[in-house]
């Protein structure tokens, strides 16, 4: 007896959507966003991670190359590279085959992928922000969707690839009273009232939020006519103390002028006194958590953070500033800078592995470096979906999931499925450096 029909059918379907599922690792054509803050041209990490990655790209010498977006953000939704899959973008092959993702991370964020993963090239500084809890976020969201178009939470990781440079966190409490009385400027926008404040508060930890949130609300809320004439009164003293010899590090003149000449007459200048100046070089990273304030000066890192856009933003910015909720949210705690270094964990497992895991369940990013003397390398499977970057160097992957050879160059980047592993023959003489996204539970 002849089958019917519609078994035909089914089975035919089904070897089809079999066929697709097998690829389970595959490359992507990632978005590039190009920020006016961004470096230009070649000069970008971006630019050169763009092109190591697809030498068909055009670079233009003239333009900002700011971020490079490697997740399924609706934004900047990577392109799959393999012709064999009929899905155009990562976002719609996730929402076909969300078991991709591992049962954990689809079960605990609804068969959407955590995180974002970027590499940031940074010429100029980005605004003074912070980013609320889940709690603020839901209430933003409701009140003010145009501002905050979302209700989740969006802490950040990023990792220094060249030397870069950041603000983060508030300044232990001595430093901040060593500005306001170095910088008379700096101390006519806070006021007497909280500097005294500040200065009998020592000692007391509970005191000490509370008057830093007043030394910083009472700088903030400054009329702007009175915040510029100090901020053109201060940057005229440090030029011409500078030109007469004198030492004007007692102002941090330098990082004062810089920020002056990319955005005059703006309050966020002034911050440099209250928040930690952050230098990083390869490999070190920073965590910034919700209601942490921070910014980013100049440098290339990779960054990983929750898929969010809900930021907060206090200065060096032309977009719009919410003084007040930032004021209320911040984290009024202050520490020395070497304690917002976020350090890395050797991987007990694998030596050449070594991991940023933050205290969110949303991300955790691995910098895998492949020594020289090695030319059989493992990317070992985990339980859920990742996103792996070459930084440099050079090999030919295999994986059962991805069903043919891939080649692997500085700037090439892969979906790797959860449990799923990549094999690769290592060819270039330096080694490997590569970082990985993903989110273990």
């Amino acid at each position: 007896m002849s089958p019917r029909p519609y078994q035909d059918v089914r089975t035919t379907v089904t070897a089809d959507v079999a066929a697709m599922e097998e690829v389970r690792v595959f490359p992507l054509s990632c978005a590039v966003q190009n920020y006016a803050w961004g470096k230009v041209g070649l000069d970008s990490e971006v630019a050169k991670l763009v092109v190591g990655g697809d030498t068909s790209a055009v670079i233009e010498a003239d333009k900002h190359y700011a971020e490079l977006w490697m997740g399924a953000h609706p934004k900047g939704d990577a392109l799959i590279k393999d012709n064999r899959i009929a899905q155009r973008t990562l976002g719609q092959w996730i929402a076909d085959y969300p078991a991709c993702l591992g049962s954990k991370v689809k079960d605990t964020f609804q068969g959407q992928l955590p995180f974002l993963f970027k590499v940031l090239s940074v010429n100029t500084a980005l605004s003074i922000q912070a980013h609320p809890n889940r709690e603020l976020a839901g209430r933003l969201h409701a009140q003010f969707p145009e501002h905050y178009p979302d209700n989740n939470h969006k802490p950040e990781m990023a990792v220094a690839l060249t030397h870069f440079e950041g603000l983060c966190g508030f300044r232990p409490v001595e430093e901040i009273i060593g500005f306001l009385k170095s910088v008379p400027e700096f101390h006519a926008l806070v006021g007497n009232e909280a500097a005294e404040e500040l200065l009998s508060s020592i000692g007391e930890e509970g005191r000490t939020s509370l008057a830093l949130k007043k030394c910083f609300t009472r700088m903030m809320n400054c009329e702007k006519k009175v915040f510029v004439d100090q901020l053109n009164m201060l940057v005229k003293r440090v030029t011409e103390e500078a030109a007469a010899g004198k030492d004007t590090s007692g102002s941090n003149s330098e990082l004062l002028l810089r920020l002056h000449s990319q955005y005059p007459g703006d309050i966020g200048c002034f911050s440099i006194y209250f928040l930690n100046r952050m230098v990083l070089e390869p490999g070190d990273a920073m965590f910034l958590g919700a209601n942490e304030p921070h910014a980013y000066l100049n440098g290339d890192c990779i960054e990983c953070m929750a898929c969010s856009d809900n930021t907060v933003r206090a200065g060096l910015t032309p977009k719009f500033i919410d003084v007040n909720t930032l004021c209320e949210m911040l984290n009024y705690s202050p520490a020395p800078a070497s304690a917002k270094i976020f350090p890395s964990i050797q991987d007990p497992s694998d030596p050449f592995v070594y991991l940023y895991d933050p205290p969110v369940p949303d991300f955790t990013v691995m910098r895998i470096q492949v020594p020289a003397s090695v030319r059989q390398y493992t990317v070992a499977p985990v339980d859920c979906a990742g996103i792996l970057l070459v930084i440099e160097g050079e090999a030919t992957g295999t994986s059962a999931a991805a069903l043919s050879d891939i080649t692997l160059s500085r700037g090439t980047v892969l979906f790797i499925s959860a449990n799923e592993s990549v094999s690769l023959h290592v060819t270039s003489p330096s080694g490997m450096t590569m970082y990985r996204a993903c989110s273990l539970l």
